[in-house]
């Protein structure tokens, strides 16, 4: 007689183990066909974020030029310095030798109860004669002393300020690593973006960038504003020989640019030195704060940090480096990007 058993029957864990595992199924599927998938950013949103990091480069690149002029200051100084220090050392070891040659001749001579010497002396007029010469050896020694005294404090202190300043040149090349690497990172992450495009794309963008570049660099109406002076139209006369020149970030010329460095090379073939970075720049002349005031050849600031400068090119224009991707170029002071802060008549 056959056997008749019931199935077993699946435990109420079990149960509810395969009850969980299928409710999560159905809810990643679910998700899953409700997520929308990621959108690829147009060329104009692109566009967008690459100009604000080339901004942001170009701000990043003025604290890097600041950090670059301090180091190279530093440099200088610490030269000199040390030459100071080696010439001080120099004159020490001589005082020092002088003093020892005195020191010496009395040794050799030896020394004796002055009375006793002028009684035993077979020339009385003549031991009086040395021992006048003895009385101003020692008081040329004692001036020697002093001056020796002074070199020591002198070169300790040169010592001092040099030890001081290559600390502070060890700190400004830590923090010019630092701006280097994050112009790099924002220049890279802009290619990036860049590379992101379609060949159609990239192609258009280019096309957009190189007309805007002729046409800045053509026919510009810059209305009939003059000079604020001989120095300002030199200087205006040499920016404009650069027109279409490249930005390259840290560049002073004559091949490439960035903004500061084409208006402290442009002031410089005016013969008028004039600092590296825009807000350097910023502290010198006249500053005048209206533009319906600017004259030719005035610099003129922009952004809350100053970290963008140019000339005024009249009429509402300016001619500058603007930034990566970019030549030196006419431009209208309201499509600069950022706010009008001042201009400086140098």
């Amino acid at each position: 007689m056959a056997s008749h058993r019931r199935p077993k029957q699946p435990s109420r864990a079990r149960v509810t183990v395969l009850t969980t595992a299928a409710a999560a199924a159905v809810a990643l599927s679910s998700q899953a066909a409700n997520a929308a998938p990621s959108e690829k950013p147009s060329k104009d949103e692109v566009k967008t974020k690459v100009d604000k990091l080339y901004e942001e480069a170009e701000q990043a690149t003025e604290k890097l030029n600041g950090a670059t002029e301090k180091q190279e200051k530093l440099q200088k100084e610490i030269s000199t310095i040390q030459d100071n220090v080696a010439r001080g050392q120099e004159e020490l070891n001589a005082l020092r030798d002088s003093m020892g040659l005195a020191a010496a001749a009395q040794y050799r001579t030896g020394t004796i109860d002055p009375s006793l010497q002028l009684f035993l002396s077979a020339d009385p007029d003549d031991y009086l004669d040395k021992a006048s010469a003895a009385d101003q050896l020692s008081a040329q020694q004692v001036e020697a002393l002093k001056k020796i005294q002074v070199k020591q404090r002198e070169l300790a202190q040169d010592r001092a300020e040099a030890s001081d300043k290559l600390k502070d040149l060890a700190s400004t090349r830590t923090e010019l690593g630092k701006k280097k690497k994050e112009v790099q990172g924002k220049l890279a992450e802009a290619q990036k973006l860049l590379n992101s495009l379609t060949a159609k794309e990239k192609a258009e963008l280019a096309a957009e960038q190189e007309r805007a570049n002729r046409s800045s660099s053509a026919r510009v109406d810059l209305g009939n504003s003059t000079p604020a002076s001989g120095r300002a139209a030199a200087a205006f006369s040499a920016a404009q020989s650069k027109l279409g020149t490249p930005y390259v970030y840290g560049a002073t010329g004559p091949s490439s640019y960035d903004c500061s460095g084409l208006t402290s090379w442009a002031y410089a073939q005016a013969g008028v030195g004039i600092p590296r970075t825009s807000e350097a720049q910023s502290t010198i002349g006249t500053k005048i704060y209206s533009s319906s005031q600017l004259q030719v050849g005035d610099l003129v600031f922009f952004f809350g940090d100053l970290h963008h400068v140019g000339l005024y090119a009249g009429n509402g224009q300016i001619i500058h480096a603007p930034r990566s991707g970019t030549v030196v170029r006419y431009e209208s002071m309201n499509t600069i990007g950022g706010p009008f802060m001042f201009g400086v008549r140098v």
